[in-house]
């Protein structure tokens, strides 16, 4: 099964169902962020912190699987040179339409987020990678992925003795994601309000659904996920050579989000390339 080429028709099916993360930010937005007022949003409801950001003016960053007309539009706004990098094609049209509407510069690359041979090593001075690595089987080929494409940041001696990063270092990779606790779930029995165990992890549709649900999905244009460990997903990211600078969780902020009760369903993280060189 591609599970890629399924996942990009998936998407750009979405878009038309008005998913929420296929929604175009409105002119408004674009216009405070020009002016300085800006929030984006890795995980659904909290937005990532201003001082994970560094100065955006002529910082060259990457929207990894972000497509949709939101973080990079705000981003393009806010001053910095910004490429779009996504799957789903009529996702990369949503930025292109905001980019146009409101006369901004952003370059769009449709492909996989684990591939980005399309990048010279070095590209980019900071990764906004909001949750979508759900939507890939395997999470360690995009951390490595990304690790090549960032240029390292710069960071002082003793800001790197403590693991703590400089405000306003370049370098960076801010990412979110599930936890994969979610996954855990029978889907039938959450959408009937109820939460029991069903799945071992790290879940994979493709492994677990029946035939003749892969198949309704198929003809549904419902994109497969999977959830990845928590040494994957963070671990995969020091493995890769990052240090890890900032971290925290969210809620889905969803009516129907049987975990909100119990435990937050995505993290969020901020990672940092270092330079081999300190001051």
């Amino acid at each position: 099964m591609d599970v890629r080429e399924h996942n990009r028709l998936a998407w750009n099916r979405e878009v038309d169902k008005g998913n929420r993360w296929t929604v175009p930010v409105g002119p408004e937005v674009t216009a405070a962020a020009r002016q300085g007022r800006w929030q984006i949003f890795l995980t659904p409801t909290r937005p990532v912190p201003r001082a994970w950001f560094p100065d955006l003016a002529g910082c060259e960053v990457l929207c990894l699987a972000s497509g949709g007309g939101q973080q990079g539009p705000i981003l393009a706004a806010a001053g910095a040179t910004v490429t779009v990098f996504d799957n789903s094609p009529r996702q990369l049209a949503q930025d292109r339409l905001v980019a146009e509407r409101d006369g901004l510069e952003i370059v769009t690359v449709e492909g996989d987020m684990r591939d980005l041979s399309a990048f010279a090593d070095g590209s980019f001075d900071l990764i906004v990678h909001p949750v979508s690595n759900t939507f890939v089987p395997e999470v360690r080929p995009v951390w490595r992925e990304a690790y090549r494409v960032l240029r390292p940041a710069k960071l002082c001696l003793a800001a790197k003795r403590s693991s703590a990063a400089e405000p306003g270092s370049v370098g960076a990779l801010l990412a979110g994601f599930t936890n994969p606790a979610l996954y855990l779930f029978d889907w039938d029995a959450w959408d009937e309000g109820r939460l029991e165990v069903r799945n071992r992890l790290p879940y994979s549709d493709v492994e677990s659904l029946s035939q003749a649900q892969k198949e309704h999905y198929r003809q549904e244009a419902l994109p497969f996920e999977f959830s990845h460990t928590l040494e994957d997903q963070i671990g995969g990211q020091t493995d890769a050579g990052f240090l890890l600078a900032g971290l925290y969780e969210d809620y889905a902020g969803d009516e129907d989000d049987l975990l909100a009760d119990h435990m937050p369903s995505f993290v969020a993280t901020r990672a940092l390339k270092l330079s081999t060189s300190v001051r």
